[in-house]
Order: structure tokens, then sequence, then C-alpha cells
């Protein structure tokens, strides 16, 4: 089971302010939804995720509340079609918590370099462009880039020349491969694996992340209530630029809830590792 990153600041901060209808553009297994809904009797939630595997779980975790909540197979950048399609005009929250969840790291699905798996890391399993795409049909100028702008990589022209060395004999086809590649021409640093930051621009390339983020954050402007709240949970440097940005640039009509990211604290990374990069930030509609 996904362990929700900051689950007590994240709730707390979005039912702050007494609404009754929430989104979480990012459901997952349910983690914060269930929370949102428990403590709040008179809340609805509508719950969007790309994953149909994670929606299925999250039904089930939720069906104690059957009836306050709906759950939605859609990107976050589609926010506004989902309320659409709810009938639902004004909202007193969004809560966006961002990267890969642990079912999707612990499923063969490529997004790991810890296990030989298939090049995939589709957050929807259902769309066309996979990892395996990325990899061996991408210019060596685009992997470069990629793995520069979003891995923020500093041997990303290595690691691109390699990559297009490689495939030039046969097809990239696994994530086993993929990592003794960038092995071959990254020296390790300290305890982050020398290809962590590869993964992790390809992953970003691949779900258009940063994009779908961006496109998101625009659209929950026009469908919050007076004193409707904006809550992220970001996990990387990227992200959270672009969150905080977000903030400074509509402070005419947010009013920034958190001065400095909410970080987790040394008893949350203790209990939960992954947690350690998390940052969030809050914004309320006056």
């Amino acid at each position: 089971m996904h362990t929700p990153v900051l689950l007590e600041e994240a709730v707390s901060l979005l039912l702050g302010n007494g609404g009754k209808v929430y989104v979480d553009c990012t459901v997952g297994l349910g983690g914060h939804s269930y929370e949102i809904l428990k403590r709040n009797p008179e809340a609805y939630l509508i719950g969007i995720d790309r994953d149909p595997h994670a929606l299925e779980i999250a039904d089930q975790r939720l069906s104690e509340f059957e009836g306050r909540y709906s759950l939605y197979k859609a990107n976050y950048s589609d926010l506004d079609l989902v309320l659409k399609e709810e009938g639902v005009e004004k909202v007193d929250g969004f809560l966006f918590d961002l990267g890969v969840s642990m079912l999707q790291l612990k499923t063969p699905r490529g997004f790991s370099f810890q296990r030989d798996e298939p090049l995939d890391m589709r957050m929807d399993p259902q769309q066309e462009k996979t990892a395996y795409h990325v990899v061996n049909r991408y210019s060596e100028e685009e992997l470069y880039r990629i793995i520069r702008e979003y891995g923020e990589e500093p041997y990303a022209r290595k690691i691109a020349k390699a990559i297009v060395l490689y495939r030039s004999k046969k097809p990239i086809e696994t994530t086993g491969e993929l990592s003794k590649i960038i092995l071959s021409v990254v020296p390790k640093r300290g305890k982050i694996h020398p290809a962590t930051r590869t993964f992790q621009a390809i992953r970003i390339e691949v779900n258009q992340e940063l994009q779908s983020l961006k496109i998101a954050l625009e659209k929950t402007i026009n469908f919050l209530n007076k004193h409707g709240r904006i809550v992220v949970i970001s996990f990387h440097s990227l992200e959270d630029r672009i969150v905080k940005r977000f903030f400074q640039e509509h402070k005419d009509v947010l009013k920034v809830l958190t001065k400095k990211p909410i970080t987790p604290t040394m008893e949350e990374i203790r209990r939960n590792p992954s947690s350690r990069s998390a940052k969030l930030r809050a914004g309320e509609k006056p």
C-alpha cells in the first residue's frame, strides 16, 4: 500500500476552509482522498488518475463513502472536462500529489532501474508513447535535451551518445540494458544511483508531466470558490519551481498559505524514506 506523503499537513490545509467539494487530481490508491472524506462528513470528492489499476484500488478503499465520491480516468490537465462531466462549476479545493506511486514502482512497468523490465514508464497504460519509443527513436540531441533539462544530469551528453551508439547495434529493450549503458559513462555519486536522473527525465517525457502540471494549475483558478484552496506536493526541483512560479504569477488572485514549502518531519522520513524530497505549497482564493 502506498503511504501518502505529508498526509496530515496536506489534508489539514485543504479542509481548513470548511468547504464541501474537493478534487484529488492524483487520487492514486486513495490515501489522501480517504482522509478527506473521513475528516469532513459533508465533503464530496472527485478523484482523477491516469492509472486504471490505481483507480480500481482507490474505489475499493473509498467504498465505505459510497455516494460521496466519483472517480475518473483522465489526465489532470483535463480537469475542466472532468468537472464539466460531473456538472460541477465551483470547487473548494484541489490537491496534487505529484510523482510516481509505489504501485507503479512495484509493478513491472519499467519505472525502476533496480529490476530488469520492459522499457515502458507509462502512467496511463493505454497511451501510445513508451520509454522504448523515447530511448530508441529520439535523436541524440533530443535525448540530450530531456536528460539535461528534466533530469538535471551533468553527464547528459555522454549518456545520450552512449544510448545512440548502443542502439545502432540493437534496440534497447529493458530497464536493465538502459541502466548498464548509463553506468558505463556516469561515475557513482554518493547515495544517488547514476541512472536515477536519466530515468526521471525519460519518465517525465513519456508522461508529459511538467506540461500537464502547468496546464492543470492554470485551469484550477477559474473553478475555485471564494476561500478555495490549492495544495500541491512535489518531489523534485522542476515541479516545485513550476508550483512556486504559479503562485507568484497569480498573487493578485491567490494568497500564498506557505511562505516556505512544508517538508516532512524527520519522523516521517524515518517511517517513509521516499518522502524525504517532498515539498508542499498551498494557496487560497481570498
